[in-house]
């Protein structure tokens, strides 16, 4: 398998004559004197350079190895016959080193494009001979990147920074033993000609990974490297964890957004060639289109250009006047007014020749669909937009369905402007909902300024006449200019306007919804406790749940607290904390919340519970019903009330809230802004994403963890984590990490992705291993794991190939102390070697002495030498030291907040402006923090208040904003009982 996947593979052009052209890119013919003429007006045409079959490029010598064969394929391959001139891959093909060469030179004319999308067969070939040529390397791992080389510091295949693209030397073959993708040390390449090797399958005018630098204003290099790990089936966390000096240290948000972004350049490319074949198809397709076509970055850049084309459209005022023939009258306007007669035009009986105003007009509306389809033309607008005072407005609407309440929730934009550099995210949102919901109307205001400048420097610039032309063609020409502004431009415009501000906050919308979703899974566990869920209700009681520290449930059972019988109630809750021994109790917070809170603050105040010091805490709900009546619970908990079920739910959160949470999709858990005036996929994609990464870096026990919680690790899928159950469940516990590659349907691009994201306890394994000596030596030869021994037995791969059966690589069940750890198993080796340098052994991770022997060692070299002197990179070693370093179960969450346990209650009229509080985040927005400070109603602190300086420095934050669980000192800075709004100003982050 070539090292590169097929979206960045590296290019050799060869000379392509026009009968090797596809049918759409031969234009009908013009003499060479109409091309000068044009050269002036037209957007210039970017000359192709090519290089003859015939001359053969320059020969280096290079001291070759021995290389294996790279295809058993003939060397030379016939092309088709309907091709006039037959090209042999033996003519481009003829040495490694001399393709390469080509490939450099072909490089310099940098704006050379192959504009296809069906691509001749010879070409294909060609381009896959010369992949194979460059990217030899074994495919063990089911393919490896090469471009960022991770495989050696030796500088083999390495690009350093500052060498020049001619001087580069290839040829020489990776060692055998060394896999891009199992090694990650190495430097990474940050010079533009790794830009330059990534090649999109579907060709456009413009560069995909310079385009996706722009928008994302990360490095282009970092872009080159993101793009092929993407392409390479790598993950976000393990992209995240282990692939850091690829990517600059980049954090998973920023993948998350760029993977985005380079999906949408993707989406314009492909949806573009479609529609040239579907143009071509009907005969359509001209030299100017397909440019005009290829120069399009955006959808909306796209739809303005294809729109005449599309099926059902009637034509456009432009396509009309050319099937009348007047084409010819515009172009002659503009390159030799003086022979220009619109008179002979004229044509008495036939509509829209019939006059000569009809053909003034005809040639009008060709000129101005020239003009606004010229990438000049629209650059030169776009820029001048840039530089004035353009914004976005929107007004009540005339006539309105909606009754006053629904109006009254838009009063803040039923008269508002502002400028669209300045607008929120939340008001961009916020105004679509209200046009969606045709009470508001909305319009972008560019002001008649740009619209006088812009056909000032049309007509005296960028398409002024070669040659004098008189008034009455003038004017034309300053109609038609006009006249492409207000019908074309303008609207095309206000369309790029409103898509970009709408695209931009449903992607910050997004990606705050993200943010809270990650502080809310990485909420601190709280082990250890015997709980008490509460599901708060009115009509049909309270329902509660007893689960031991173990999520396993005790008991169950209804209460009726606000139906007159609160007191006898209390004795049965009594009753079950002291035979449970159980003092933390968990509600819910829906339906009668405060009054359930209330209820048990007040028993608590009375110490009715004692001996027990009970606290309790209040825990956000939202999704726990839809859970409770789901498949995946019916399975988990059978036979159960559904209402009871969310009781568990409940209580199981604060235990362990990652492992319950993601049973829920993601949108219930309520910590969203505007979710239902997104892009679903895009928010599904997204949280999914964000889920995955929550759970693969706080890590799986895979001898203990849920099927549903085992589907979020990287890698792994629904189908995998489901086999890996089933293998666990037929033939006991995994002993080490290599026995994952014994699951059905776990290849090694799986494994590699999942297995630094799997944990396994070491106290467990070595009882497990210690129960199967001792059956073995009393003569038990039927172990429960299906071997003959229980150390040091080679395995046999259940995963047999149809066609034919092959043994596993030799693994043995003897137990793996760095399987505990955060360190991949592509850097064991390098762990290993690090140990010996410090003295240490495998049964010291995690003890207070391998910390010292650490410390030790940094101080001598620090971490950039060591990495040096074991051949790695600075990421890569801190990685094993904090692997070294860390205890057996170390759980990062404890950074951040537990829940808050408390035993009183607040009431809302018991505030004062002034008064000092702590609380918990409960939501985070775009306009501000919503704040539970137990009075039953969320205070807000505005984003203004919410500074840097005000924020923790100590604390290992996730981001620089605040998220749902950060405990938090507040002071009320205004109190509005009648419409139950709290003003916040925030103190200080706790």
């Amino acid at each position: 398998m070539s090292v590169l996947s097929r979206r960045a593979k590296l290019k050799v052009q060869a000379e392509v004559t026009k009968e090797e052209l596809p049918s759409f890119l031969e234009f009908s013919s013009e003499s060479e004197e109409d091309n000068d003429k044009d050269s002036s007006w037209e957007p210039q045409k970017k000359a192709t350079k090519s290089i003859s079959n015939k001359s053969k490029p320059r020969k280096v010598s290079v001291i070759r190895k021995k290389a294996p064969q790279i295809s058993s394929s003939p060397r030379k391959v016939a092309i088709k016959e309907e091709l006039n001139s037959s090209v042999l891959i033996d003519d481009v093909l003829e040495d490694s080193k001399d393709e390469l060469k080509v490939l450099q030179n072909q490089k310099t004319t940098a704006n050379t494009r192959k504009r296809v999308s069906n691509k001749p067969r010879i070409q294909k070939a060609k381009k896959l001979k010369v992949d194979e040529m460059i990217c030899k390397t074994d495919s063990l791992d089911g393919g490896s990147i090469e471009i960022p080389s991770t495989s050696t510091m030796q500088g083999r295949n390495v690009i350093k920074k500052g060498e020049d693209e001619e001087d580069l030397t290839f040829g020489e073959l990776p060692l055998k033993k060394i896999k891009s993708t199992m090694f990650p040390q190495g430097q990474p390449v940050k010079t533009a000609g790794n830009v330059n090797k990534i090649q999109e399958e579907l060709e456009m005018n413009w560069d995909m990974v310079q385009v996706l630098s722009e928008r994302t204003n990360v490095e282009s290099w970092v872009c080159a490297n993101i793009i092929c790990l993407f392409n390479d089936d790598n993950t976000i966390p393990f992209i995240a964890r282990y692939r850091k000096e690829l990517i600059n240290n980049l954090d998973a948000d920023a993948l998350r957004e760029i993977q985005q972004t380079l999906e949408e350049l993707r989406t314009v490319a492909k949806k573009t060639h479609v529609m040239i074949q579907k143009i071509k198809k009907e005969g359509k397709l001209s030299e100017s289109l397909l440019t005009a076509l290829l120069n399009c970055r955006t959808l909306e850049e796209l739809d303005h250009v294809s729109a005449p084309y599309k099926t059902g459209s009637k034509g456009t005022k432009a396509q009309r006047a050319k099937q009348l023939g007047l084409e010819g009258a515009a172009k002659t306007l503009l390159e030799n007014p003086g022979a220009l007669n619109l008179l002979s035009y004229v044509k008495p009986n036939v509509k829209g020749l019939s006059t000569l105003q009809e053909i003034e007009m005809g040639v009008q509306h060709i000129l101005a669909d020239m003009f606004a389809k010229d990438k000049d033309t629209l650059d030169f607008i776009r820029k001048l937009c840039l530089q004035r005072y353009v914004c976005i407005q929107s007004a009540l609407a005339k006539v309105s369905s909606k009754n006053e309440k629904d109006i009254s929730k838009f009063q803040l934009y039923q008269n508002f402007s502002c400028n669209i550099k300045s607008i929120q995210h939340h008001q961009i949102l916020a105004i679509n909902r209200g046009e969606n919901l045709k009470i508001l109307t909305v319009k972008v205001n560019i002001p008649d300024t740009v619209k006088n400048e812009f056909c000032s420097w049309c007509v005296q610039n960028r398409w002024r006449p070669l040659r004098y032309a008189r008034p009455e063609l003038m004017k034309i020409l300053h109609d038609s200019v006009e006249d492409s502004y207000k019908r074309l431009i303008y609207p095309l415009l206000c369309r790029e306007y409103r898509s970009k501000l709408t695209s931009d906050a449903e992607k910050e919308s997004i990606m705050m919804f993200g943010r809270n979703l990650r502080q809310l899974l990485l909420t601190s566990p709280v082990p250890g406790r015997t709980l008490m869920g509460v599901d708060p209700g009115y009509k049909h009681g309270c329902k509660l749940a007893i689960i031991s520290p173990t999520s396993q449930i005790l008991h169950t059972d209804v209460v009726y607290l606000h139906s007159g019988q609160g007191f006898r109630e209390a004795e049965k809750i009594k009753r079950l904390l002291l035979n449970f021994n159980c003092s933390t109790v968990v509600i819910g917070n829906g339906t009668a919340c405060r009054e359930t809170e209330a209820y048990f603050a007040d028993l608590i105040m009375k110490k009715y519970f004692a001996p027990l010091d009970v606290v309790y805490c209040i825990v956000n709900e939202a999704g726990a019903s839809i859970y409770s009546v789901s498949p995946e619970a019916n399975k988990e908990m059978p036979g159960l009330d559904p209402n009871l079920r969310s009781a568990v739910s409940i209580a199981r959160r604060v235990q362990d809230p990652l492992a319950e949470l993601v049973k829920i999709e993601p949108k219930h858990i309520g910590v969203g802004m505007y979710q239902h005036d997104v892009s679903q996929t895009l928010l599904k994609a997204t949280l999914d994403s964000v889920v995955e990464e929550c759970v693969s870096f706080v890590g799986v026990d895979i001898n203990i963890c849920s099927e549903i919680l085992l589907r979020h690790i990287a890698g792994l899928n629904a189908s995998r984590a489901k086999n890996i159950i089933e293998w666990r469940e037929k033939n006991g516990p995994f002993i080490n990490r290599e026995q994952l590659k014994h699951v059905k349907g776990l290849g090694p691009k799986s494994f590699q992705q999942c297995a630094g994201f799997i944990r396994f306890n070491q106290e467990y394994i070595r009882t497990f291993c210690s129960s199967l000596q001792n059956k073995s030596s009393a003569g038990d030869q039927v172990l429960s794991i299906g071997v003959e021994a229980p150390m040091d037995v080679q395995f046999t791969d259940e995963k047999q190939g149809k066609k034919k059966s092959k043994t596993a690589s030799k693994a043995t069940l003897k137990p793996n102390p760095l399987d505990q750890t955060c360190i991949h198993p592509e850097s064991y080796d390098i762990a290993m070697r690090f140990l010996s340098l410090i003295d240490g052994n495998l049964c010291e991770i995690g003890q207070p002495e391998m910390q010292q022997k650490i410390n030790l060692l940094l101080q001598k070299e620090g971490v950039e030498g060591i990495a040096k002197s074991l051949e790695t990179t600075g990421h890569t070693l801190q990685i094993i030291i904090d692997g070294l370093s860390q205890p057996e179960g170390f759980d990062f969450r404890t950074d951040f907040d537990k829940p808050d346990f408390k035993r009183t209650i607040v009431c809302l009229e018991d505030l004062n402006v002034g008064t000092v509080l702590t609380g918990k985040v409960e939501n985070a927005t775009l306009f501000g923090i919503f704040v539970d400070i137990g009075v039953g109603k969320s205070g807000l602190i505005p984003i203004r208040n919410v500074t840097e300086a005000k924020l923790s420095k100590v604390k290992k934050r996730r981001s620089l904003g605040l998220g749902p669980g950060e405990r938090v000192e507040v002071k009320v800075i205004n109190i509005d009982i009648p419409r139950s709004r709290i003003t916040l100003d925030l103190i200080r982050v706790l």
